[in-house]
């Protein structure tokens, strides 16, 4: 059984590819830790959706559970597939934009 939020996800299997859903036209998160430490969220983008160029002043790894992103770091365009990971360095201006329909596990470290 998967479990949701609400239910507490700690100590059971998961699915993450299942805990979020697409929705046409938009991009869709969902935080599953927030920490002072950092944050770990899902993200589901509609095909040709995107995060426009901004920084953020922590590392963080972009991890490609499904579909195809193009990543921009420093103007620097990384392609990334299912099962595909990159590092935005912190305070590196980036941007993603789905080539296809995609999910992505955002970790971000703060300490």
């Amino acid at each position: 059984m998967v479990r949701t939020k609400k239910d507490n996800l700690f100590a059971v299997a998961s699915n993450l590819s299942g805990l979020i859903d697409y929705q046409e036209d938009s991009v869709v998160s969902r935080t599953l830790i927030d920490k002072k430490a950092g944050t770990v969220t899902l993200f589901a983008f509609d095909e040709k959706q995107g995060l426009s160029e901004h920084t953020a002043p922590y590392d963080a790894i972009v991890n490609v559970l499904e579909g195809e992103v193009e990543v921009k770091i420093s103007g620097k365009p990384i392609g990334l597939k299912q099962g595909e990971m990159t590092i935005m360095p912190a305070n590196h201006p980036h941007a993603l934009t789905a080539k296809t329909r995609f999910k992505m596990l955002l970790v971000m470290i703060k300490s």
